[in-house]
């Protein structure tokens, strides 16, 4: 990691990043599909910890950590919070505060498809839905234009075409540069590839669920399918909101996401899952690495995979998972 620390960054003044932030580039990111974008390996989610219930302060040192050491993909969605809305308003803040002179430097994503706002236009995949929000989106974030923008989830009911059409018509109207999709099944993955790339915007980027206890997208072979059709793939919740980490092994911490039971709830830490993550812990000690880190390795090995989005409370954790982009290769580690 670089020498330069958050300690040294005065959060009272102008923020200047480190200007060694890119000397590692060759390690820290990896061409999306075959676009021209390189991502970080290692992504900030927005997901958790930047809220309006989140201290800002806290927020912004992870967000200023994160650029020094070369994470240039902030990624949000429009009910990011709690409440809904309010990640992207920390987005906005930062922007103000921070990160104005550098945006540039930055690919900032966000995403609709779940619930946003009451009624029949705030949810799910239409037309009016996508671009309403969007417009919402980048109000909140103080921006003009964002570099991602995804539909969220696949919508049964609206038709294929009109989502589509909808991010076609957002890229052609300068409010997002990329769309990406987030967990649709493989057949819509397919033809989504199509159209768009028929309509000439073509897929950026695939968003699902990949980590060591949740293999289906390579099991039903969509990672695959993104990799041989020049597709990038970024794995959201790399860690299993924190089982994949030391937090688990020895009971239930008190101020744990899963002792708090929104999320991540006590029943899915059966005897059978503590003693394959016990396992996996004996793996990754031998290796001199910690659980999140060979979790995260391991993802980033995967053919095919561009980037891990990872979650973090402090600066100390981002440090802790960014370790995987220099990790030894992974031999096969079974379910």
């Amino acid at each position: 990691m670089h020498e330069r620390t958050i300690k040294e960054i005065d959060l009272k003044g102008t923020y200047l990043p480190s200007e060694s932030r890119y000397d590692d580039a060759d390690k820290l990111y990896n061409r999306c599909g075959r676009s021209g974008v390189k991502l970080p390996k290692v992504s900030l989610g927005f997901w958790h910890n930047f809220g309006g219930v989140d201290a800002y302060e806290r927020s912004r040192a992870i967000t200023h950590y994160a650029f020094d050491h070369g994470i240039t993909h902030f990624d949000l969605a429009n009910n990011y919070g709690p409440p809904y809305g309010s990640a992207e308003e920390t987005m906005g803040r930062l922007m103000d505060d921070d990160f104005r002179p550098y945006r540039d430097e930055l690919f900032i994503s966000t995403k609709a498809g779940y619930d946003m706002w009451p009624g029949p236009y705030g949810n799910w995949g239409s037309r009016k839905y996508l671009m309403a929000s969007l417009e919402q989106s980048l109000r909140r974030m103080h921006l003009d234009y964002v570099d991602l923008f995804y539909s969220h989830r696949f919508d049964p009911e609206t038709p294929l075409e009109e989502t589509l059409q909808a991010l076609v018509d957002i890229v052609r109207q300068g409010k997002a540069l990329y769309v990406g999709i987030s967990r649709w099944p493989l057949e819509a993955l397919q033809k989504a590839d199509e159209y768009l790339r028929a309509h000439d915007v073509p897929l950026l980027i695939f968003q699902d669920r990949l980590n060591l206890l949740d293999r289906e997208p390579i099991n039903k072979g969509t990672l695959d399918y993104c990799r041989e059709h020049g597709i990038g793939f970024i794995s959201f919740s790399p860690l299993a909101q924190g089982l994949l980490t030391d937090r688990y092994l020895n009971g239930i911490p008190s101020d744990s996401r899963m002792a708090r039971g929104q999320f991540l709830t006590q029943d899915k830490l059966t005897p059978e899952l503590l003693d394959y993550l016990q396992k996996l812990n004996q793996t990754a000690t031998e290796r001199g690495e910690s659980l999140a880190g060979m979790a995260l390795a391991w993802i980033l090995q995967q053919p095919g995979v561009t980037s891990v989005l990872v979650g973090a409370s402090s600066t100390a954790q981002l440090e802790k998972n960014m370790e995987c982009v220099q990790a030894k290769p992974i031999q096969q580690l079974s379910m």
